[in-house]
């Protein structure tokens, strides 16, 4: 009797649909948890998080493996390498800042693990010619150039320069510079800051006393509330402060109201824009963590969706790489396609933002076809 019963029921789960739960994918997570540039890493961590939610949803089961690199390129280094030789990652999501990105990128080769770059934009992460390194967001030259795009109409005349020594910081002004000089402004100040000074009034004065039409800030997130700050206290008022991102983006500026208000900064995303998905991403997201998401958050979101779901269907690191050099997807980013132009080797071609701070609400206001509201110009405490 009992080896019937068995029989029978061997029988009929031959005979049942059978729909076994597919393995979970490995993707590693390298990110600023800790240390100076945490605040904004929250914002990436966030964005993971709901990206690994609205897998699970799809049947895409994801086993997560995150390092915290603080902010320094060593930590990321050492954080790739065990990801890829201890963990067994298929792929690696990350870090957030140019520095650690950079340091990370020049190794994904040797270890053939595709690293996908959610939000750093030092211009030679993707200009090395890796084959294992994608990077998702627009890279630096196109922050200045959107925001002089912006605010050509005006025909400014003179512009000045404020921001961190950091690989972000340098290359991005580096763009600026370039782009500065088609349009025909003069450069009447340069000041380069470490990072965490209690005072940047010497540096501000001096660009005061240029009396520049455009001051291009590169900053942080507790530089850029400080320097807008003591910016306010000196006096300084130049018809438009242009915030190359990062710091200038977050929920934490903008709250800042006596101080952030008319503050132009250039953004990877928005919530306005008519990307499937964005509006809804930002309303999930301030209804779960309580805050608006910064760029940030929506890059990492995008980033780890498109590599799991991408791992999901190649299990396999060589197989992952490929699938991500022919792909092509769209989400609360856009198109995202990684390709190979002016110098970039899987770099995807991002269209950036540029938004104000009015009335405490960042409002996109270029180019055209994203914008609900107009930029004001000058700039008026």
């Amino acid at each position: 009797m009992k080896k019937t019963f068995c029989s029978i029921a061997a029988a009929l789960m031959l005979a049942l649909p059978w729909r076994a739960e597919a393995a979970p994918v490995k993707i590693g997570f390298i990110n600023s948890i800790t240390g100076k540039e945490a605040q904004i890493g929250e914002n990436l961590t966030n964005g993971v998080t709901m990206a690994i939610e609205d897998l699970k949803a799809q049947g895409v089961q994801v086993d997560l493996v995150k390092e915290d690199d603080g902010g320094d390129p060593k930590n990321a280094l050492a954080a790739y390498e065990k990801l890829v030789t201890r963990d067994g990652v298929i792929g690696v999501v990350g870090p957030y800042t140019s520095g650690c990105a950079n340091v990370v990128a020049s190794r994904a080769d040797q270890y053939k693990v595709p690293l996908l770059v959610p939000a750093a934009a030092k211009e030679e992460i993707t200009m090395k010619g890796y084959q294992n390194v994608f990077r998702l967001n627009a890279p630096a030259n196109v922050y200045s150039m959107v925001l002089m795009n912006a605010v050509q109409a005006y025909k400014p005349k003179t512009i000045a320069y404020v921001y961190a020594a950091t690989d972000f910081g340098v290359s991005t002004v580096k763009t600026a510079q370039e782009n500065a000089l088609k349009m025909g402004l003069k450069e009447v100040a340069n000041e380069k800051y470490q990072q965490g000074q209690p005072d940047y009034r010497p540096s501000l004065n001096k660009v005061k006393a240029a009396n520049p039409d455009l001051v291009f800030l590169v900053s942080y997130d507790a530089d850029a509330i400080l320097l807008m700050r003591q910016a306010k206290e000196i006096g300084l008022a130049p018809k438009a402060f242009l915030g190359a991102g990062a710091g200038y983006t977050t929920a934490q500026f903008a709250q800042q109201t006596e101080i952030s208000n008319l503050v132009v900064s250039a953004t990877q995303w928005t919530d306005d824009v008519n990307w499937k998905g964005a509006a809804d991403f930002a309303v999930r997201y301030k209804a779960k963590f309580s805050k608006v998401p910064s760029y940030h958050a929506a890059c990492a979101y995008e980033a780890m969706r498109i590599m799991a779901l991408t791992a999901s269907k190649n299990t396999t690191a060589p197989k992952l790489r490929a699938a991500l050099k022919v792909g092509s997807w769209s989400g609360i980013m856009g198109p995202v396609k990684f390709a190979d132009y002016s110098g970039f080797t899987n770099q995807n071609n991002h269209p950036m933002l540029v938004q104000q701070i009015q009335n405490g609400l960042y409002e996109t206001v270029y180019p055209a076809q994203f914008s609900k509201k107009k930029l004001i110009y000058p700039f008026k405490r």
